[in-house]
């Protein structure tokens, strides 16, 4: 994979999404500086979350992957670190339920900073600025000098993101990730009248917890118990920032990102022979490459090779992202592309991104129905073509926000505005990421019923 590969080839390749920084000795600087920084994650690491996730492929294992749509240098906080880190616990302690299956944990943290954009400019009362590209890139704020790229931004974000992951390790390990504590922080979300209809899985789920407690199995006697493995990951976006904190893995000699575990190409740059393909072909990393409606069967073939030319498992996690009510018109023919490959991959739903409206009050929104519907249609296509859908990959947070309407609380249209702070997309509140995990959960268990009866 590394053969004929250095990580400065993405820029011979045409380039998108990417700014034009006005100040190259400044950006050369920059490079600089952050090319002499240890790495954020390492190889190690990025091999055993491949392993993983070659469960995952396998059957043996289900993905979840989750995290801010955008991350914010001005709400950057260790609350919001620890609230987005326990929901995703609580997520994971009823999807394991569920699926019966060790769930492998991803966060998008710690360098989810660039977002692409569907336009160049946006215009505000008829002035005409260029887009806001994440806190990595520009600045939110409406003004021409906010919005021009500044290289030094990403010294803050690789700071901001050692910071992120010092805490979530120290969460790991430190007992905070104490399985009865989590399934403790479930309960409460169970108490409400309108969460009743997953009180009997919590239930459940207490009740296996003190029958492992009356065996013997207790966090004092099991370390499993106490500690998680948890990942990071975002969109290799900005390819100079990546290029920065490549290295060269000691043991094996072959390039690794030291940007993140994991490392996804979006459905608006993955052009087969873009920059972006390019510089992800050739690090070691797991790689998640977004499918949209657009994906072509040929296209994924070709990005199949070239991300994974060694067919190795663990190595490409295909996240399809096509929206409620069109999983069936596209889904079939990129897992049939994959069938005629004999390609190892994961297949992963991304139930966020083709599920975004405008809302009546004016707030872009993302409808819980939508979401849940598109999962649901996901595992149905999975079912219907023998294949095994491998996770999920949300946009949420911790914090108890009001952006996407719907679920056990019923946020609405006229809610949206009370706790609207998302800099990008709108996330899934805690609830409401909950109540989805509940939702996937019995998924998974009517999935594992239709395995036995098969078998």
């Amino acid at each position: 994979m590394a053969q004929a590969w250095t990580k400065s080839d993405w820029r011979n390749k045409p380039r998108v999404q990417m700014p034009d920084y006005t100040d190259p000795a400044a950006l050369h600087a920059v490079e600089a500086q952050l090319s002499n920084y240890p790495p954020l994650v390492f190889a190690g690491e990025a091999r055993s979350l491949r392993q993983k996730l070659a469960d995952v492929g396998a059957g043996k294992a289900f993905l979840l992957q989750g995290g801010d749509c955008a991350e914010s240098f001005a709400q950057f906080s260790a609350d919001s670190i620890r609230d987005t880190f326990k929901v995703m616990l609580q997520m994971a302690m009823v999807l394991t339920y569920g699926a019966k299956m060790p769930v492998v944990k991803v966060g998008r943290m710690a360098g989810q900073f660039a977002k692409p954009r569907s336009a160049n400019t946006e215009t505000i009362n008829g002035v005409e600025l260029p887009s806001y590209r994440g806190d990595i890139i520009n600045d939110i704020d409406f003004t021409a000098a906010a919005r021009v790229p500044d290289a030094a931004r990403m010294l803050q974000a690789y700071t901001q993101s050692a910071a992120s992951l010092n805490l979530v390790r120290a969460f790991s390990t430190g007992g905070y990730a104490d399985v009865h504590q989590v399934h403790a922080w479930t309960l409460g979300f169970t108490e409400g009248k309108n969460a009743a209809k997953y009180r009997d899985m919590a239930n459940r789920i207490s009740d296996t917890l003190d029958f492992m407690t009356a065996a013997g199995i207790t966090a004092e006697t099991s370390h499993a118990l106490q500690t998680v493995d948890f990942y990071t990951s975002h969109e290799a976006l900005l390819l100079e920032y990546e290029e920065a904190l490549c290295r060269i893995d000691s043991t094996s000699g072959l390039p690794v990102a030291g940007s993140g575990h994991l490392i996804w190409i979006g459905d608006r740059t993955r052009q087969p022979d873009g920059a972006h393909v390019e510089f992800c072909r050739g690090v070691q990393n797991p790689i998640g490459l977004k499918c949209g409606p657009t994906t072509s069967a040929e296209d994924l073939k070709v990005l199949m090779s070239k991300l994974n030319p060694d067919n190795i498992p663990g190595r490409l996690t295909l996240i399809a992202r096509f929206g409620a009510g069109s999983v069936g018109d596209h889904l079939p023919r990129l897992v049939k592309a994959v069938k005629e490959e004999g390609a190892n991959v994961v297949w992963t739903c991304d139930a966020m991104h083709g599920n975004t409206i405008k809302s009546a009050s004016g707030y872009k929104t993302r409808p819980f129905d939508s979401v849940l519907r598109e999962v649901q249609e996901f595992f149905g296509i999975h079912k219907a073509e023998g294949t095994i859908p491998g996770g999920v990959h949300f946009e949420m947070t911790g914090q108890d926000v009001t952006e996407c309407t719907g679920g056990v609380r019923a946020v609405t249209d006229e809610d949206l505005s009370d706790r609207y702070h998302t800099a990008c997309d709108p996330r899934l509140n805690a609830s409401q990421s909950l109540e989805l995990a509940f939702l996937v959960a019995e998924e998974l268990q009517q999935r594992q019923l239709d395995i036995a009866k098969a078998g």
